[in-house]
């Protein structure tokens, strides 16, 4: 296997970058509370083994192209775990992402016979790759990222597109399809309740 190409950007994507139909997306922030930590940083994948590191500059010009592409209802944008990457996108961004696809979820349907559904359990099962989560805990907010924080960025979209067909393959074995297509549909609604204070509540519940 090559070794990907990381391309990193301030600011904002280049005017001459496509990611075709499906893209895979993730976020690094500051922390784990949407209302406190700024998005620092939103890795894009073509899943054609190149990822695109946007850092968002505080104070800096809008991200207009990065915008307009997560808001494209054209263009599919797989996660894993997209409840935390929207509510992050929303808060920082001012945007609804969307349409969307969550690996995390669709493994929850599809895999019932594990409680392992981490985006490294799942790679090293699905794919039989190894992911390091070395640089997990990070300063993501710093001017300059690392060569280390830089591949750890790129490995967490890399591989989604590749998974996300593994993992089609098996809900549709098992029928439930249609159950995580409504789910993905629900997600940018289910981020917005995470924001206005729901996140701990269980709305369907007696």
């Amino acid at each position: 296997m090559s070794a990907p190409v990381i391309k990193l950007h301030r600011g904002d994507l280049p005017a001459n970058v496509g990611f075709g139909s499906a893209v895979a997306i993730d976020t690094e922030t500051m922390g784990l509370n949407p209302h406190r930590d700024r998005l620092c940083l939103v890795q894009l994948s073509a899943g054609d083994g190149t990822a695109h590191l946007v850092q968002i500059v505080p104070g800096g010009p809008e991200p207009v192209r990065l915008k307009t592409l997560l808001q494209d209802e054209k263009i599919l944008k797989i996660f894993h775990f997209a409840r935390f990457d929207i509510a992050a996108l929303y808060q920082g961004l001012g945007v609804v992402t969307a349409p969307v696809y969550c690996t995390k979820i669709a493994s929850k349907l599809a895999r019932t016979y594990t409680d392992r559904h981490g985006l490294k359990d799942l790679a090293q099962e699905v794919l039989g790759l190894e992911l390091s989560k070395q640089q997990q805990s990070s300063d993501w907010g710093a001017a300059e990222l690392t060569q280390q924080q830089q591949a750890y960025a790129a490995h967490d979209v890399l591989h989604l597109h590749a998974i996300k067909d593994r993992l089609d393959a098996m809900l549709a074995r098992e029928g439930r399809t249609q159950f995580a297509a409504e789910a993905f549909r629900f997600l940018p609604v289910r981020a917005q309740l995470d924001l206005a204070g729901f996140a701990d509540e269980d709305i369907f519940a007696h």
